[in-house]
């Protein structure tokens, strides 16, 4: 908030130049706010997708969580005016690859009611797999 004080004193002032350089902060600090978001649901969207492929299963509860997951990280990454995304694919895939640590830790938890540490349960289940399926149910979510 203190940012949008000193930008208008700066406006009143006339100086534009040192306006421009609050609003390139401000611009920053949104779209680091925004990739925080989208890692944050990265996070959900990924461990689920663990799940599934560890347990060899899924639930209508990880179902909807995935998609729940999926649909935010479309709706956080899409620029409203301008239609463009704060993210190209290749930075959401960066983004994912890492969550997916921080996915695979909370995963550990959850299948076969924590019987594996996370370095065991990474070996059961295939990353880059996880991530290119992340990726589409991403897409869908834009087309739906």
């Amino acid at each position: 908030m203190e940012e949008i004080f000193t930008l208008k004193d700066l406006l009143i002032k006339g100086d534009i130049p040192g306006a421009l350089v609050v609003v390139e902060e401000l611009e920053e600090m949104s779209r680091d706010d925004k990739i925080s978001n989208i890692t944050s649901y990265g996070v959900i969207l990924l461990m689920h997708l663990i799940k599934q492929q560890a347990a060899n299963r899924t639930t209508r509860s990880w179902d909807l969580s995935i998609e729940n997951s999926a649909w935010e990280i479309q709706k956080k990454n899409k620029r409203r005016k301008s239609g463009s995304y704060y993210l190209t694919p290749e930075e959401l895939r960066q983004t994912l690859l890492e969550a997916y640590l921080k996915a695979i830790k909370k995963a550990a938890l959850e299948v076969d009611e924590g019987v594996y540490d996370a370095a065991t349960l990474e070996t059961m289940v295939d990353r880059e797999d996880i991530i290119d399926r992340a990726l589409q149910v991403i897409a869908a979510e834009s087309e739906s």
